[in-house]
């Protein structure tokens, strides 16, 4: 299978990417500064050669877009997190449109787009909130989804990964360095995280799944929360974990962006489970032990 990776030098496309050649599939990363064999350079905004790339592809994974944390959510920031999803999401979408024999479509969202829901179960039938990353989620679906009627179209709606090599897992580790990590806010809220293995796993066999369509929970099947998140850490790193961090020094520090620290929603993977699909790291522990050895 020809597999085309929209955003794959980064974290997950990588992984993703090692994967699936592992597996035998020819795999292409579309990035803006190519660097490695099988690179493309791409801009969405102009023509090249990733467009005669998509119309040769089997498989188009998108995970572009500018990242959501570091920075404070300004009102430009806001509007390049949203802008960097639609432009490249809508011309993707407009490459397999145009193609001969359209290939499968695996987009990018995020456990996101339900908003806050305390200790609510939430499944891909949940609706869409209405926050700023809710908003965010569900634009960058529509555009995805204006090709479901010529493509299958998957929605990764993607919890928090942990990997050591990045993403937040390394931010979340660092105070425990210190011995002062602990809980966030109240702890109460929930955290929906996958193993890195498994988000590539998942990704893989929807990819590879024909009867997965739609959106997506690319998520554990065990969320915890952040207080049961931060003591599997300490126990992974041999720390305590008695130190929370307020909820007002975190709007102090991060403006808007804290509230996505604080709320949280209780995520299960409904459809994978359903569909038959197995986690190597289906707890958290287990998880954590394997990333932390």
């Amino acid at each position: 299978m020809q597999v085309i990776i929209a955003g794959g030098s980064g974290l997950l496309g990588s992984a993703l990417a090692r994967a699936l050649r592992a597996d035998g599939h020819a795999v292409a990363a579309l990035t803006r500064t190519p660097r490695a064999a099988g690179d493309i350079a791409w801009d969405p905004e102009l023509p090249g050669e990733w467009r005669a790339a998509i119309g040769s592809a089997d498989a188009v994974v998108n995970l572009a877009g500018e990242p959501i944390a570091g920075r404070r959510w300004t009102a430009a920031r806001k509007r390049a997190i949203l802008d960097s999803r639609l432009r490249a999401t809508r011309a993707l979408a407009v490459a397999i449109a145009g193609s001969n024999r359209p290939p499968v479509f695996i987009s990018g969202s995020a456990v996101g787009v339900y908003g806050p829901h305390g200790d609510e179960t939430v499944t891909e039938a949940t609706p869409p909130g209405s926050d700023f990353l809710a908003e965010v989620c569900r634009a960058w679906e529509h555009e995805a989804d204006a090709v479901a009627g010529r493509s299958r179209v998957v929605l990764l709606r993607t919890g928090v990964v942990l990997a050591r090599e990045g993403g937040a897992l390394p931010q979340m580790a660092l105070p425990f360095s210190f011995f002062a990590g602990g809980p966030i806010a109240s702890g109460q809220q929930y955290v929906p995280w996958i193993h890195i293995d498994d988000w590539v796993a998942m990704t893989a066999w929807a990819v590879m799944t024909a009867a997965v369509r739609g959106p997506l929970n690319v998520t554990a099947p065990h969320p915890v929360t952040n207080r049961e998140l931060s003591g599997a850490l300490g126990r992974a790193l041999h720390r305590p974990s008695l130190l929370p961090a307020p909820a007002v020094a975190l709007r102090l520090a991060l403006g808007e962006m804290a509230d996505a620290v604080v709320n949280g929603q209780r995520v299960l993977p409904a459809k994978a489970l359903a569909l038959g699909f197995e986690f190597r790291y289906p707890t958290l522990d287990a998880a954590l032990r394997a990333l932390y050895p």
